[in-house]
């Protein structure tokens, strides 16, 4: 519990500090969603559990919920996965491996570019703008000696600046009544079996990533889309458990945000988030190509080529209506890219920043 000289909102029990979160970040979430916001239920959650990291709130959402709540979004992207989109998928493969890797070289370019200019280390900078993997990059970071901390803010302020650019530029794209409701409920009717399967193939996902790098996100939507495509399980969501799973990852990602944390970078934040948004003004000029390339809407192009943000992508895809596969292919490649090349790419631009200041 904390002292009473703790600061901030930790002076306030543990129990005072969930129902404040809750409260708040449901009222936020449905505030948001009511006014056709996308992603709102995911938005006012993380919103609201930013503002209280850093008014030092002592909470912390459990890993195992954050991870569960990822496996329920993958799982929803999973009920939507066919044969056709599995064979128009596989013809586009070698456009995805090079996309993948125009977003990691923009990627350390900026990362370079905060090196040269904002005078951030090259240690912070090399693994704090890795595009996908949070908590891998910073779990590497830890490692290898770097600033885990300074990483670790890097990391969200860009999560959180792709998930409000993502939905700023949703919302301009589409007109709030094509906005599709969170509902992913049996066509056929509801089944209290189906559901008990859909929610523990969530789980056995959260628990694989105890030792697989995004298991949480990975394995639930490849064993989904298999059961999906044999016809053995009809995923099953209610809306009241996606709003759940919605506001346990904004929760999670909000409350990373402690002050001590913050206090701790907070001179570098401005940088942080110019070179953020740069980076995401970079993979939208990138997804006007792209998207003649591939055939395929604007929107299902940006929400692909953003850097980082499976999850958050994934939810904004589904309920604008945009190509949600697709998005999810491409942020799943990315993503194994950033795990598989993670520390070959960050002490490559420690190298190269250390050369060009000789």
């Amino acid at each position: 519990m904390p002292t009473s000289t703790a600061p901030g909102l930790s002076r306030l029990p543990h129990w005072l500090q969930w129902c404040v979160l809750a409260a708040a970040g449901g009222v936020a979430g449905y505030l948001l969603h009511y006014l056709k916001v996308p992603a709102g239920l995911f938005l006012g959650p993380m919103m609201v559990a930013v503002a209280m990291g850093i008014a030092g709130s002592s909470i912390r959402v459990p890993r195992l919920a954050f991870r569960s709540g990822q496996g329920v979004v993958m799982l929803m992207v999973a009920k939507s996965v066919t044969l056709g989109v599995l064979l128009a998928l596989s013809r586009d493969w070698h456009l995805m491996l090079v996309v993948t890797a125009l977003t990691l070289i923009l990627s350390a370019a900026v990362g370079l570019g905060m090196v040269r200019f904002g005078g951030i280390p090259a240690t912070t900078a090399a693994w704090g703008t890795a595009p996908g993997a949070a908590s891998a990059m910073i779990a590497m970071a830890e490692e290898s000696g770097a600033d885990y901390r300074a990483v670790a803010c890097m990391q969200y302020i860009r999560v959180v600046c792709v998930v409000m650019a993502g939905a700023w530029i949703s919302h301009l794209i589409v007109a709030p009544e094509a906005m599709h409701e969170i509902s992913a409920d049996s066509d056929n009717g509801f089944s209290l079996v189906n559901l008990a399967l859909t929610l523990a193939v969530a789980f056995v996902g959260a628990l694989s990533a105890n030792f697989l790098p995004a298991g949480a996100l990975l394995t639930p939507i490849i064993i989904g889309s298999a059961l999906n495509l044999l016809g053995w399980l009809d995923i099953t969501l209610t809306s009241s458990i996606l709003a759940l799973a919605y506001g346990a990852i904004g929760s999670y990602i909000g409350l990373r945000f402690d002050r001590e944390t913050v206090l701790q970078v907070v001179r570098l934040i401005p940088t942080i988030i110019t070179a953020n948004l740069f980076l995401i003004l970079l993979c939208a000029a990138l997804a006007w190509p792209l998207s003649w390339l591939f055939a395929k809407d604007f929107l299902s192009v940006f929400l692909a080529t953003s850097p980082g943000g499976l999850d958050a992508m994934a939810i904004i895809a589904v309920e604008t209506g945009s190509d949600a596969s697709f998005v999810v292919a491409l942020q799943t490649l990315r993503l194994i890219g950033v795990v598989l090349t993670g520390k070959l790419c960050a002490h490559g631009l420690i190298l190269l920043s250390r050369r060009l200041r000789t």
